[in-house]
Formats: C-alpha cells, structure tokens, sequence
C-alpha cells in the first residue's frame, strides 16, 4: 500500500483543544513547535509522529547517522503519536527540521510508516479484545502513549 506523507506543524487549535493539564502524554511546549511526520493511511485520520530530541525507550525510530543523534538519542516517538481527523489540527505552515534528519526520515520512511502502524494497530486490537497482550507488554509498549487520548478518531469507543 501507498502512503502519503509530510512533515508539519501542529496548529495552535490542536494545542488549544488539547491542554497539557488534560493530557499530560502529549511532548508540546508552548515556545516549541510540535514538528512531526505526518502519514496519511487513507482511513478516516492522519498518524503524526513526532521528532524528539531525546527519545530513551524502543518505542521509536532512532536516528542513527544525524549530528543531533551523535549527541542524544533524538528520532520519532511512536509511544507520542498523535491521531487527527480535523485538518485544522495541522499548522499550514510546514515544519523545520534538521536536514540530515530529514534525509534518513525519508530514506526510511516505509521502514518508519510500518513501525508506526503497527504500534497503532497492536494497541487497538489489544483495546478491543481482539488480540490481548500480556499486561507487562503492554506496560512497556504503551504505558506513557497518547493513543488513549484518541479512541474516538480511531472507533475504538
């Protein structure tokens, strides 16, 4: 399958609708920007992963090869993904990122859509009994995710 994607900012309506003192998960800071790869799977939501400077579990792509990733364990945090249907959570503005890093983004990118996809879909077959992990799997997997911010986008209600 064929996936479409891009690196954008989320928009300050998402931010909005979504205060820190409500989901605690989310990585925002209000003086920085939200930058994420954002993947369009052609169901009804985008998958938005974002790069993070700092990144020390194995729910994540690595950067191996950038400078900031020489210096700190930067990459894209799948366990951060955020799920949006509304095109208004996304900044019209596109993101900034370090060069380097977004070459290998994009060298891996079916390696990093799969990652992702599977980590979504393991933790919705796993919420809806369909395929139940064992509890400490899904402790490590999705203890600290902001996946269960979005039951609704993805029809798990």
């Amino acid at each position: 399958m064929e996936y479409v994607y891009d690196i954008y900012l989320l928009s300050s309506d998402f931010i909005n609708n979504y205060p820190l003192s409500d989901y605690p998960e989310l990585m925002y800071k209000q003086s920085r920007p939200y930058n994420c790869l954002l993947i369009d799977t052609h169901d009804d939501y985008f998958i938005c992963i974002p790069f993070r400077t700092s990144i020390n579990h194995k729910n994540a792509y690595h950067f191996k090869n950038s400078k900031r990733s020489r210096k700190s364990k930067s990459g894209l945090d799948y366990s951060k993904i955020v799920i949006i249907k509304e095109s208004s959570y996304i900044s019209s503005s596109k993101a900034i990122i370090d060069h380097d890093e977004y070459i290998e983004t994009m060298q891996n990118i079916n390696r990093i859509t799969l990652e992702a996809l599977n980590y979504v879909d393991k933790y919705i077959l796993h919420i809806k009994g369909l395929s139940i992990l064992h509890d400490k799997e899904f402790n490590r997997l999705y203890r600290f995710s902001t996946l269960k911010y979005f039951h609704k986008e993805l029809g798990i209600n």
